[in-house]
C-alpha cells in the first residue's frame, strides 16, 4: 500500500502595516483556509477544494494541502499539477514523496521511481523507501509480463505458421487425392465406354450376321432340317441334308 505524507498547515499570517484592500483580501483568504483547514480534518475533501479554490494569494503550503485534498479525492492529474508547482525546499520532500504516490497511481512507474529517489536524495525515509521498492518490484512484474506477453505473441506467431503449414499441405494432399480419384474415374469411364463401343459392335455384327442368314433362308439356300441328335440315330445316307 502506497504511504502518503499528510496535511501541512500554512504558517501563522502576520500582517504589518498594509493597506485595508490587502488586509480585506488578507482577512477572506484566512477565513477559507480556516474552512479548508476544518473540512480536511472532517475527511470533506471536496469542501475543503472548494475553499481553497476561494483563496486568492495561495502559499505552497496552501497549494500543497490543496494538493493533498484533491489527491484524496483521488484527481490525480490535478494533485501532480499542484504538487510540481511548489518551489519551497522546506516542502521539497514531502513534494518528492507524494508526486511519487501520485505517479504510483496514474499507473507512471518510471516517474514515481524518479519522484521517491529524489525524496530519498534529501533524507532517508522508512515510507518512502518502502514505497520505491515496492514500484521497483511492480516495474520487473511489468518487464517479466511484457516478455512474456512478447514470448506468448512469437509462440502464437510460430503456431499459426506451423498451422498455415499444415493445412497446406493437407490441401495440397486432398488436391493430389481429387486428382487421382478424378483420373481413375477418367479411367474407368473411358475403359466402360471401349467396353461398351465394343460390346455394341460385336451386336451390331451379330444382328448383320443374323440378317444375313435370315435372307439366305428367305431364298432357300439354307436347310430347314439340322441333324436328329439321340441315342443311336444318325442321319440317313438317302437324305440330301446338309450341315448347318
Amino acid at each position: 500500500m502506497i504511504k502518503h505524507v499528510g496535511l501541512v498547515t500554512p504558517n501563522k499570517i502576520i500582517i504589518l502595516l498594509v493597506s485595508p484592500l490587502l488586509l480585506s483580501a488578507s482577512l477572506l483568504d484566512f477565513r477559507e483556509l480556516d474552512q479548508a483547514t476544518k473540512a480536511v480534518l472532517e475527511g470533506n475533501y471536496t469542501k475543503a477544494v472548494e475553499a481553497y479554490e476561494r483563496v486568492e494569494k495561495k502559499s505552497d503550503e496552501v497549494i500543497y494541502d490543496e494538493a493533498n485534498s484533491y489527491y484524496k479525492l483521488k484527481e490525480y492529474k490535478k494533485a501532480k499539477e499542484l504538487y510540481s508547482s511548489i518551489q519551497k525546499e522546506s516542502l521539497a520532500f514531502n513534494k518528492w514523496h507524494n508526486l511519487g504516490n501520485t505517479h504510483a497511481q496514474l499507473g507512471e512507474i518510471d516517474e514515481g521511481i524518479k519522484a521517491y529517489e529524489e525524496a530519498l536524495k534529501i533524507k532517508e525515509d522508512k515510507d518512502t523507501r518502502f514505497n520505491l521498492e515496492l514500484l521497483k518490484k511492480k516495474k520487473k512484474e511489468q518487464e517479466k509480463q511484457k516478455k512474456d506477453n512478447k514470448d506468448k505473441k512469437k509462440d502464437d506467431k510460430k503456431d499459426d505458421k506451423n498451422k498455415k503449414k499444415d493445412n497446406k499441405k493437407e490441401d495440397e494432399k486432398k488436391k493430389s487425392d481429387d486428382q487421382k480419384e478424378k483420373k481413375s474415374k477418367e479411367k474407368k469411364e473411358s475403359k466402360q465406354s471401349k467396353a461398351q463401343k465394343k460390346k455394341s459392335k460385336e451386336e451390331k455384327l451379330k444382328e448383320q450376321e443374323l440378317k444375313r442368314l435370315m435372307k439366305k433362308m428367305q431364298k432357300g439356300k439354307t436347310p430347314t432340317m439340322m441333324y436328329q441328335m439321340g441315342d443311336n440315330k444318325q442321319p440317313r445316307k438317302d437324305d440330301d441334308v446338309k450341315p448347318w
